[in-house]
C-alpha cells in the first residue's frame, strides 16, 4: 500500500494540496492507459517541492491535476478545504486565475508586446496583483522591462514568463520544465529566479523536472514511477541554485 508523501510536518496547518486515492485513466481507441494510479500527497505552504521522474510517470498529470486544468478519474484533492475534484469547469478557471501561477517549458509570450507590456496583461485580470516593475525586479529583470520578447534571450524570456505567473501574487507556483530547453548556465539563472520567488513571497512552488540535479535546490524530493509516488526525500541542507551544475 502506497504511503502518503507527508513528513513530520503533520503539526503544520498549511497543508496547501491534500490528494488521496489520486488516479487518472486515458482512454485511446481501444487502449486504457493509466497515467495515475493512487497518488496519496501533501504540499505544505511555502515548501519548494520537486516531483522527478521518467516520460510517462505521470508528473505532467499530476501537476495539471492540482493546477485545475485536468480533473482526476478516482480520488480527491483538496487546497485548503476546497475539493476540486468534482468542481465545474467554472470553478476551476475561478481557482486557476486567482491562486495558482503556471510556468511551463515554452514561454508563450505575445511577441508584440514588450516583458512590462506581457506581466500586465495579467495584473489586470487579478485581486492583490504585483505591478509588473515589482514582479520582473524579482526576476532579475529590472533593466529589461521595455524590451520585446525577440530582444530577449530564452533564459530572460522565460523569467518574463516567471514575472507574469507570479504577477498576480498567486498562493501557488507549478512549473513544468522549466529549464528544459535552456542550457545550464541559463537554466540556473531561470531557478536562481524561482528560489528568490519561493523565498521573498513565501510562494509555494512545485518544479516537476527530469533533470535530478534540480532536486538539491528543494525542500522534498517527489520519485514518481509509473503513476505512483515511489519515494520521497527530505533535504536536510539546500543547496542554492547558483551551486548547481548539468
Amino acid at each position: 500500500m502506497q504511503q502518503p508523501a507527508t513528513d513530520d510536518r503533520r503539526k503544520d496547518p498549511e497543508v496547501v494540496f491534500h490528494t488521496r486515492g489520486l488516479r487518472k485513466t486515458y482512454v485511446v481507441g481501444e487502449v486504457k492507459i493509466e497515467a495515475l494510479r493512487g497518488i496519496d500527497l501533501d504540499l505544505y505552504a511555502g515548501e519548494f517541492a520537486v516531483f522527478i521522474g521518467a516520460s510517462g510517470s505521470g508528473k505532467s498529470t499530476l501537476l495539471n491535476i492540482l493546477g485545475g486544468l485536468d480533473t482526476p478519474t478516482e480520488g480527491t484533492v483538496h487546497y485548503f478545504e476546497h475539493e476540486l475534484s468534482h468542481s465545474a469547469d467554472r470553478e476551476l478557471t475561478r481557482f486557476r486565475r486567482e491562486h495558482v501561477g503556471f510556468v511551463f517549458q515554452f514561454y508563450n509570450l505575445i511577441a508584440s508586446l514588450t516583458a512590462r507590456e506581457n506581466v500586465a496583461i495579467v495584473t489586470e485580470i487579478a485581486e492583490k496583483p504585483l505591478t509588473p516593475e515589482h514582479a520582473l525586479g524579482l526576476v532579475g529583470l529590472a533593466d529589461r522591462m521595455d524590451h520585446f520578447p525577440a530582444q530577449l534571450s530564452g533564459g530572460e524570456q522565460q523569467r518574463v514568463a516567471i514575472a507574469r505567473a507570479i504577477a498576480k501574487n498567486p498562493d501557488v507556483l507549478l512549473c513544468d520544465e522549466p529549464t528544459g530547453a535552456l542550457d545550464s548556465e541559463t537554466g540556473i539563472l531561470v531557478l536562481e529566479a524561482l528560489e528568490r520567488v519561493n523565498r521573498d513571497l513565501g510562494t509555494t512552488t512545485v518544479v516537476i523536472t527530469h533533470n535530478v540535479v534540480i532536486t538539491d535546490m528543494a525542500d522534498r524530493v517527489m520519485r514518481l514511477s509509473d503513476g505512483r509516488i515511489a519515494g520521497v526525500t527530505r533535504n536536510a541542507v539546500k543547496r542554492p541554485a547558483r551551486e548547481l551544475r548539468w
